[in-house]
C-alpha cells in the first residue's frame, strides 16, 4: 500500500503574479506549503526571468488544468533590436549584432507573417524534449540542437510602443506551446535586424487575468491561516471554455461511480465535452454521447 500523502485537501485556483527571479516550479511549491495542500499544479510555465500570471491548481481542481493550459494566453514583451543571443532572451550571450534599427512601419507590416497558423521552432534553450534529453541541457553542454518545427496559433501580435530605437513593445496573444522567445527571434530574422527578449510579462491566461492576481508575499504573511484559503477561486472557473451541465441526483450517483448518465442538454451536439455540476458544486467532466454524459475525469469534495 503507498503512502498516504499529507496535507489537506483544498481545492481551487490561486492566481499568482511570478515575480522574476524565481522558476515556475518554486513558486507551486510555496504555494502548496502555504496552504499545506496534499497536491498543486500550474496551467502553464513561465521562463524563470518572465513575470505575471501564473494560474496554479490546488487539490482537485489540477484535473481542470487542461482547459487553461489549452486556452488563449496574452503576454507583454520588450524586444531588443539589432542583438541576437543564444538563448534568444536578455539572458543569453549576444550571437549577432546589426546597426540596422526597423521604422514603426516595416515592424508593423513584418508582424502579420507571424499571425493565423503558423510554425515555430522552440529555442534551443528550451525543455523540448530530443531523444529523451532536455534541449537545455544539451545546449549548456555545447551540443548543437536540431528541434523540429511545430505548429502554434497567433490569434494578435501588435506593436503597441516604441521607447527607442533599440527597443520595440509588443503584445502577443497565442494558443498552446508558444515560445515569446522564438517569436521575437524570427521577427529579428525577417525585419533584417536580429532581436531578442528584453522583458516579458504574461498579462491574462484563459479566464485569469491581473485583476485575480496576488503576490507571492502574500504567501508568507497568511501562510496556514484561513486568511489565505478567501484568495483562492473555485474550480469550476477553469472550466469556462467548455459547456456545463445540470444534473440530478441519480445522474451524480451514477458519475460519482464512473458510469454514464442521463442529462438534458439540448445545446450540446454528439461528441461535445462538458462538465456537470449538482446545486453549483462540480460533479465530473464528461462526453456527452446521445442523451448520456460519459466521465472522463470525476471530482471529489473539497474545502474550497
Amino acid at each position: 500500500m503507498g503512502r498516504r500523502k499529507k496535507g489537506r485537501d483544498i481545492s481551487g485556483w490561486l492566481i499568482v503574479d511570478k515575480p522574476a527571479g524565481v522558476s515556475s516550479a518554486a513558486v507551486v511549491n510555496k504555494v502548496r506549503w502555504a496552504f499545506d495542500a496534499k497536491k498543486a499544479g500550474h496551467a502553464g510555465t513561465l521562463d524563470p526571468e518572465a513575470t505575471g500570471i501564473l494560474a496554479i491548481a490546488l487539490g482537485e481542481a489540477t484535473k481542470t488544468i487542461p482547459y487553461v493550459t489549452d486556452s488563449l494566453k496574452a503576454y507583454e514583451f520588450t524586444m531588443r533590436l539589432g542583438q541576437a543571443t543564444n538563448t534568444d532572451d536578455a539572458e543569453g550571450v549576444v550571437t549577432r549584432q546589426s546597426s540596422h534599427r526597423p521604422s514603426d512601419a516595416e515592424i508593423k507590416n513584418a508582424l502579420g507573417k507571424f499571425v493565423g497558423n503558423i510554425r515555430q521552432v522552440p529555442p534551443a534553450f528550451s525543455a523540448v524534449k530530443i531523444d529523451g534529453e532536455r534541449a537545455y541541457k544539451m545546449a549548456r553542454e555545447g551540443i548543437d540542437v536540431d528541434i523540429a518545427a511545430r505548429p502554434l496559433w497567433v490569434d494578435s501580435l501588435l506593436l503597441i510602443d516604441r521607447p527607442s530605437q533599440d527597443y520595440a513593445v509588443l503584445e502577443l496573444v497565442c494558443g498552446k506551446g508558444g515560445y515569446v522567445r522564438s517569436i521575437a527571434r524570427d521577427l529579428g530574422e525577417v525585419l533584417g535586424c536580429h532581436g531578442h527578449v528584453s522583458t516579458l510579462r504574461r498579462i491574462w491566461s484563459g479566464p485569469f487575468n491581473m485583476r485575480d492576481s496576488v503576490h507571492v508575499d502574500l504567501l508568507d504573511k497568511f501562510s496556514k491561516t484561513p486568511e489565505l484559503d478567501k484568495f483562492l477561486k473555485p474550480l469550476e472557473v477553469g472550466l469556462l471554455s467548455i459547456p456545463n451541465v445540470v444534473l440530478s441526483k441519480e445522474a451524480v450517483s451514477k458519475l460519482r461511480n464512473g458510469n454514464p448518465a442521463m442529462v438534458v442538454a439540448s445545446e450540446l451536439q454528439y461528441g461535445d465535452e462538458c462538465w456537470g455540476s449538482f446545486d453549483g458544486e462540480p460533479i465530473a467532466i464528461g462526453i456527452y454521447r446521445a442523451g448520456e454524459l460519459h466521465p472522463t475525469r470525476v471530482f471529489v469534495g473539497g474545502e474550497a
